[in-house]
């Protein structure tokens, strides 16, 4: 652990996660209740654990029985109003019928299996009504996990399914009978027992479990000392620390506000403490963190769903994919702190302040599950293989050291916490499981793709410009998976049909999705920051905004230029693309923060930008007019130090 010790106590990184995170939000339970949520939530990992090794069950049991652990968990541990979440409060009566009737919600697909394969495509009152049980159950479990926002959405989808006759022009259909909408929904593989839950069944579960494993050796707390020991003696050190140390835990973290709350709960103070204003410290963090989900190997839940969605295509095809793209991405980040540290002249952190390096060095081996479960996908292994293998490696890793040992207890603990953690992604991707079934059965995503080409005028950078919009607003307050689930099956299809390769639409989608975290006015990740900092919430939202800059150039990067993705290219061209974009992020980053080796006048700001973006299109002509810019720009910094640099603080 370093010397620096100004850092939030548990309690108050929990009470933000509360305020920030709705999946974070449970009733605190104890005596006999306590006891039964520990019961089912250990139960639920187990029951995942064992299919994992000995084979999954068909899909509709898999999936059924996953759905029904995890809406009566959700009901035990979420209560119904936001304020009496953290609070330790009784569960309400209603609370326990739901969660009854949630068990037999789904049990109903394993005991009455038989019955309901003979009698496809028709349903019985009884079926009709454990359905609609099923739908109501999923609204509002999603209600209480992961909000309103998605929430309003299945419900919108559902009345257009059934008032389909009543819509206006394209978008009206023959519309679908309340029974008919509850047999798709619950008894068929298009509604809530779809494509979604069953990547949240298999894959997303069980990475959870990996994520929850780690954290149980320390290897958070490690990736802050790793980060300081590598960066902090440099310019403006604690702002690279939070930069290096969030790409870091997006591996083991799939929420951007989780990320921003354990890692920003370090690394804030300590920007602060060495002069970075509240709102900077803060923006660093929430555009780091948020940026975690798009760091392979192990990304954001929504990475899982775009195997299943894309098909023909390996989980690890798309994290190689995604690779450079990450890079660019946390590359962007850290010149602009290094910029911004210059132009304030902020300086590192001193000796004292720094962790022993040679304790840092010799607990390295906290890192070998995360390099196991990259050499383990990269040798073709399943995925489900890989994450199980992966917590097998991660508990013996851990007894090397006794601080990193996690034994029996340890064990125990990282299973029910992994459940846990897995309730909110279980209610989104049923919920997401009812847009895609309205969508498939009443053929609106394909009205909406070429309704989104006609505003466009068939224009490819129009269509990508409204894409982004839709999925900035669609993200705002509501989960990835969902918003990945909505606009891969309404926008991406838009962008496929103009020619795109498949894999660079479905990022292009899940990149905006993702930066909605932290893009104003609902900017989670970026308020979560703000209330560590103290900073104001918008303000820190825009500076969120300003640093991730490269988040809202580098999806049109990739999809104007798929070899970006690594797809279809040689090295040589590859190497090219990568200098040019690595070159036009220090132009960008210069013109954004208004300093280079000095400060910049708005001329030269305004060309930096223009020397970046040219630098950044993948073509040749303008590469060359980009780096001609470049060239230009970097002689009048280096022969013309016109302006006074500020001295390095001691």
């Amino acid at each position: 652990m370093s010397h620096y010790e100004e850092t939030l106590s548990e309690a108050k990184q929990q009470e933000l996660l509360e305020k920030y995170d709705p999946e974070a939000g449970t009733r605190k339970l104890k005596g006999m209740p306590l006891w039964m949520a520990f019961a089912g939530l250990l139960a639920f990992s187990i029951f995942h654990l064992y299919t994992g090794v000995f084979g999954m069950l068909t899909a509709q049991l898999q999936r059924s029985v996953h759905l029904g652990f995890a809406l009566a968990l959700i009901f035990l541990l979420f209560p119904a109003r936001k304020k009496n979440k953290g609070k330790e409060i009784k569960i309400a009566w209603f609370d326990i019928i739901f969660a009854i009737i949630s068990v037999i919600v789904g049990a109903y697909w394993p005991v009455m299996i038989d019955d309901l394969v003979l009698r496809t495509g028709n349903i019985t009152q009884i079926d009709f009504f454990v359905g609609l049980a099923a739908i109501l159950l999923v609204l509002e479990a999603t209600r209480r996990t992961v909000g309103l926002p998605i929430t309003i959405i299945a419900i919108v989808f559902m009345g257009y399914a059934v008032f389909g006759p009543y819509m206006p022009g394209a978008i009206a259909h023959r519309g679908l009978e309340l029974d008919r909408l509850v047999q798709t929904m619950f008894f068929t593989t298009e509604g809530i027992l779809g494509t979604p839950i069953g990547v949240s069944s298999t894959f997303i579960f069980l990475f959870l479990l990996f994520g929850s494993f780690l954290i149980k050796t320390g290897v958070g707390e490690y990736f802050n000392d790793l980060s300081i020991a590598i960066a902090g003696r440099s310019v403006g050190g604690p702002a690279k620390v939070a930069v290096f140390s969030s790409a870091l835990q997006g591996t083991i973290s799939g929420s951007s506000v989780a990320n921003v709350v354990t890692s920003g709960a370090f690394t804030i103070p300590m920007m602060k403490n060495l002069g970075y204003k509240k709102e900077f410290a803060g923006a660093v963090e929430a555009s780091s963190s948020t940026g975690g989900q798009l760091m392979p190997p192990v990304m954001g839940a929504a990475a899982f769903l775009m195997v299943e969605f894309i098909g023909g295509i390996s989980y690890w095809e798309i994290a190689k994919a995604a690779a450079i793209p990450a890079v660019l991405y946390f590359t962007g980040i850290w010149i602009m702190t290094h910029f911004e540290a210059k132009r304030i002249g902020l300086r590192g952190l001193t000796k004292e302040e720094m962790p022993s390096r040679k304790e840092v060095l010799g607990k390295l081996y906290l890192l070998l599950p995360i390099i196991a479960i990259v050499l383990l996908l990269m040798s073709g292994m399943s995925v489900i293989r890989a994450a199980l293998w992966s917590i097998v490696i991660t508990v013996v890793v851990s007894a090397i050291r006794k601080e990193t040992r996690i034994g029996f207890k340890g064990i125990i603990e990282a299973l029910v916490d992994g459940a846990r953690s897995a309730l909110g992604v279980a209610a989104a991707t049923a919920a997401a499981g009812i847009i895609v079934g309205v969508v498939t059965k009443t053929g609106l995503g394909l009205k909406m793709a070429n309704g989104l080409l006609d505003i466009a005028g068939g224009a490819l950078l129009p269509t990508l410009f409204l894409t982004m919009i839709a999925s900035l607003i669609l993200g705002m307050g509501s989960p990835t998976t969902a918003n990945y689930v909505i606009t891969s099956t309404i926008a991406a299809p838009a962008i496929i049909l103009l020619g795109v390769p498949d894999l660079s639409a479905h990022l292009f989608v899940f990149y905006f999705g993702i930066v909605a975290d932290i893009t104003p006015p609902v900017a989670l990740a970026a308020f979560a920051a703000a209330a560590i900092s103290g900073g104001e919430p918008f303000r820190t939202g825009v500076e969120s905004t300003k640093l991730a800059i490269s988040a809202f150039i580098i999806p049109y990067m990739f999809v104007l230029s798929p070899e970006l993705l690594m797809i279809d290219t040689t090295w040589t061209y590859l190497i090219w693309v990568v200098f040019t974009a690595f070159i036009g992020m220090i132009a960008i980053s210069a013109g954004v923060i208004g300093f280079w080796m000095r400060k910049l006048n708005w001329m030269e700001r305004i060309a930096s930008l223009g020397a970046g973006l040219c630098l950044i299109y993948p073509e040749n002509i303008s590469d060359i007019i980009g780096l001609v810019m470049f060239a230009i720009l970097l002689a009048l910094q280096y022969f013309y130090k016109r302006e006074h640099i500020p001295k390095v603080q001691n």
